[in-house]
């Protein structure tokens, strides 16, 4: 597998690590269940969403969410075929962030 599926509590974790970018996936509509601040957002069911993902930096660590962790393993996928390396899928989306982040 060329990206890691990790829990929330690593995704925080990386988040205070330099040069990442916290990549949110979902639709514009999907925004009302919160996000994680910092995000970048490129809509998976944009169009045009291939061409934005290549203008990315592939040195940068990315940090991808969606709302259940589906589309985000699949972008990682998509993402780590065109040549990025440092990849990692929040397993269980926002649902998972927002649980976590209430605990904490």
């Amino acid at each position: 597998m060329k990206y890691q599926n990790i829990n929330a509590e690593t995704f925080a974790e990386l988040r205070t690590t330099e040069n990442h970018v916290v990549l949110d996936v979902r639709t514009p509509g999907e925004l009302a269940e919160g996000s994680i601040p910092g995000y970048t957002m490129i809509n998976f069911f944009d169009p045009n969403f291939r061409e934005e993902v290549a203008k990315l930096d592939k040195a940068k660590t990315y940090l991808i969410y969606c709302r259940s962790g589906n589309r985000s393993g699949q972008v990682c996928a998509l993402m780590a075929d065109m040549g990025f390396e440092k990849l990692y899928n929040l397993q269980g989306g926002i649902g998972a962030w927002n649980k976590a982040v209430s605990i904490s």
